[in-house]
């Protein structure tokens, strides 16, 4: 195995400014690190991630607790992109990400806190999944350092996307496209739809919209069965809307069907409003009109939040990051 004494009695340098290079030191010129790399990639020299771990006290290892409830994982069409970037964003910094284990099967394995430290996880990033679940407070309390994205714990770095604004610039948009019957089928409740559905309701009552009691339902998010049920009762109202806004771009696709099958035509017989932004609204016609969210953003800030709380602890602001979206104006809102 090769090691820094090796490289340094190539390179003609002590080991202290090897280990320097390796470890990025400012002290060190730009020309000497590039020389010390390219002679250690060259001899085939790797780092010992037990030994760095000892010498820093660190893993660089950051867990990820995802848990959709409809278990679609990675192919959930916006958290994969958030994750996509907090994983690049972690990489960039010399961190690897490691999964929670998140089975429901709780006799057969280790709490989120158990599984954090067995693993020695440097920070963990809580993303998608029941924040009263009693097992994510506990992690939440613990020493780890932990990031949560899309919900506020006391005392603890929050990255937030700015869901009062985005369904208030949504709703907007709708309506001076003409629009005075819009309906909407939020998602169950969470602190995200509550504050989506208080924006809804405030944002009519600015405009001076009224909202029948009919108008708003509910459906799981990413739940194409049940934004497709819930669309039918819209549709077998005295007075359907002229536009149904949907908690997220997949269920909207399942009101999208049930609109269809009705033989109805989108936009000219009925508009339709998604929210997330997800890729695949782009590629269907007409585009789906949504409230497309800065998934980039809330990875990368997710992730540069928590690594500075792990490396500057006492310097790291404890606050909450909210991230604004934008609508995306699609094809599938009709100017009345």
């Amino acid at each position: 195995m090769v090691s820094l004494k090796d490289i340094s009695a190539v390179c003609g340098v002590s080991i202290a400014t090897v280990s320097k290079a390796l470890n990025d030191h400012r002290d060190i010129s730009v020309e000497t690190k590039e020389h010390i790399r390219q002679v250690a990639k060259e001899m085939g020299y790797s780092p010992n991630s037990a030994a760095k771990a000892l010498k820093t006290n660190r893993t660089y290892n950051l867990g990820v607790l995802f848990v959709d409830d409809n278990q679609s994982g990675l192919t959930h069409d916006y958290f994969a992109h958030v994750l996509d970037s907090f994983k690049r964003t972690a990489e960039e910094n010399g961190y690897d990400i490691t999964f929670i284990n998140g089975s429901k099967e709780r006799s057969q394995r280790m709490s989120y806190l158990e599984h954090s430290r067995y693993r020695g996880f440097d920070g963990v990033v809580i993303a998608c999944i029941n924040f009263y679940d009693p097992e994510v407070e506990e992690l939440v309390r613990s020493e780890i350092p932990v990031v949560t994205i899309d919900h506020v714990f006391h005392n603890r770095i929050s990255i937030i996307s700015d869901n009062i604004k985005g369904m208030r610039d949504l709703l907007t948009y709708i309506y001076e496209q003409g629009h005075r019957k819009i309906a909407y089928i939020h998602g169950a409740d969470s602190a995200v739809t509550q504050n989506r559905l208080s924006s809804f309701y405030r944002t009519a009552e600015t405009l001076g919209l009224e909202v029948p009691d009919d108008y708003i339902l509910e459906a799981a998010y990413r739940d194409t069965a049940g934004a497709y049920q819930m669309t039918e009762k819209l549709l077998n109202l005295e007075e359907p809307p002229t536009c149904i806004c949907y908690a997220d771009d997949f269920s909207a696709f399942g009101g999208i069907n049930a609109i269809k099958e009705r033989g109805l035509q989108i936009p000219d017989d009925i508009s339709v409003a998604g929210y997330d932004g997800i890729q695949i609204g782009r590629h269907i016609e007409p585009q789906l009109t949504t409230l497309r969210q800065d998934t980039m953003s809330l990875g990368k800030l997710a992730a540069e939040k928590l690594i500075s709380l792990v490396e500057k602890p006492k310097t790291t602001i404890i606050n909450q990051t909210v991230v604004k979206g934008e609508v995306f104006a699609g094809k599938s809102v009709k100017k009345i």
